[in-house]
C-alpha cells in the first residue's frame, strides 16, 4: 500500500521538466584564455567559436571550447563548416572530453553585437539545445584594463514574441516588452581546478608589477573615445530613418482613417436616402473598397536593437570618461606632491 507522502512516477517526471532559471555561467579559467587569444590573434576581424560543457540545474558549466575556422560565406563553405564541427566533437569524444554543445562565442568591435544576426543564431541553437549562451568578448575594450567578457541569451518573452514574427506596437504593449528586454546577461563565474588555484596562489606572490597594471594608468583614451562616438552617430542616423518610417506610416494611416470616416458619412446619407424610398440600406463598411484595406506597420525590432546598440555606446562613453576623470585627479594629486 503506497503511502500518502509517496508520488508517482509520473509527478516526478512532470517535476523535473520544469527547468530552474539560468542563474549563472561558470567558465573554466583556460577557456577564457582560449577565446581571449582566438579573438586577438584575428583582431579587428571578427570570429567566432562553439563552448562545450554540462548544463547543472541553475549553472552552466563551459569547460571546453574550440574555435571555427575563418572562411567566405558561401553555401559549400558552410556545409564544410557544419562538417568541421561535427568532426571536433566527435575526436574530443573519443578523448573523454566533454563535447555537449552549451553554445558559442564571438568577438565584437566596441560592443555592436547586438544585431538581428544574433538573434538569428540564437533561434537556431534553441531548436536543438534547451539552454544556450553566447559569450561574447571585446578585444578593442579590453585593452583599456577591463575584461570585457560577458554572457547573454535571449529572454524568454522575446523568444515567444519572435517566434510570431509580430513586432507591432499593440503586440508590445500587450506583452509589455521594451527594448531592454531582448538580451538578458547572466553572471560569469570563472572556476579553476584546484591544482591551478594552488599553483596561481605560489605564484602570485612573486610576481611583479605587468603591463596590463600600466595600461591601466593610460591617460590617453582618445582613439578608444573617438571610435565610440563614430558608432554612436551612426546609430542615430539609423534610428532617425527608423523613425521616419513610422511617421510616414501614421501619416498614412491618418489619411486613410479620414477617407473610411468620409466614406462612412456617404454611405450613412445614402442609407437614409434608400430608406426613405423603401430599400434595403447598405453596409456602412465595404472590405472590397481599398479605403479599408489594414496598412502593415513596421516591425519595431530592428529600432529596438539600435537603442540598444546606442545604450551600450552611452554607458561605455560614461565609463571611459569616469575612469579618465580619476586618473587626471589621480595625476594632479602625484604632481602636487
Amino acid at each position: 500500500m503506497a503511502t500518502p507522502g509517496a508520488r508517482s512516477f509520473l509527478q516526478v517526471a512532470a517535476t523535473e521538466e520544469v527547468a530552474s532559471p539560468l542563474r549563472v555561467v561558470q567558465i573554466e579559467g583556460l577557456v577564457i584564455l582560449k577565446i581571449i587569444k582566438h579573438c586577438k590573434e584575428f583582431s579587428p576581424a571578427l570570429v567566432t567559436g562553439q563552448l562545450l560543457g554540462l548544463d547543472v540545474g541553475s549553472v552552466l558549466e563551459v569547460t571546453n571550447c574550440f574555435p571555427f575556422p575563418v572562411r567566405e560565406e558561401d553555401e559549400e563553405i558552410e556545409a564544410d563548416g557544419a562538417n568541421y564541427q561535427l568532426e571536433m566533437m566527435r575526436c574530443l569524444r573519443e578523448v573523454n572530453v566533454d563535447n555537449n554543445t552549451v553554445g558559442w562565442y564571438q568577438s565584437t568591435l566596441l560592443g555592436s553585437f547586438q544585431t538581428v544576426e544574433l538573434i538569428e543564431t540564437f533561434m537556431n541553437y534553441q531548436e536543438n539545445i534547451r539552454r544556450c549562451v553566447c559569450i561574447i568578448y571585446d578585444p578593442l575594450k579590453s585593452n583599456q584594463g577591463v575584461l570585457a567578457l560577458k554572457a547573454l541569451k535571449l529572454s524568454d518573452s522575446f523568444m515567444d514574441l519572435y517566434r510570431t514574427n509580430n513586432f507591432t506596437g499593440e503586440k508590445l504593449r500587450e506583452k509589455n516588452l521594451s527594448w531592454v528586454d531582448i538580451f538578458e546577461e547572466i553572471p560569469i563565474k570563472v572556476s579553476n581546478s584546484a591544482l591551478i588555484s594552488a599553483f596561481m596562489t605560489e605564484l602570485e606572490a612573486d610576481t611583479p608589477v605587468v603591463q596590463c597594471d600600466y595600461d591601466r594608468l593610460q591617460l590617453s583614451t582618445s582613439p578608444f573615445l573617438e571610435r565610440n562616438m563614430e558608432f554612436l552617430i551612426e546609430c542615430m542616423d539609423d534610428l532617425s530613418m527608423e523613425q521616419q518610417k513610422f511617421q510616414y506610416y501614421y501619416r498614412n494611416l491618418s489619411r486613410q482613417q479620414a477617407q473610411q470616416q468620409a466614406w462612412i458619412q456617404k454611405r450613412r446619407l445614402e442609407n437614409m436616402a434608400r430608406k426613405a424610398a423603401g430599400d434595403e440600406p447598405l453596409p456602412e463598411e465595404d472590405p472590397s473598397n481599398p479605403v479599408f484595406k489594414p496598412l502593415p506597420e513596421p516591425s519595431r525590432l530592428d529600432s529596438f536593437l539600435i537603442t540598444n546598440q546606442i545604450s551600450n555606446y552611452c554607458n561605455q562613453i560614461n565609463g571611459v570618461t569616469g575612469q579618465s576623470f580619476s586618473r587626471l585627479y589621480l595625476t594632479k594629486a602625484l604632481h602636487e606632491n
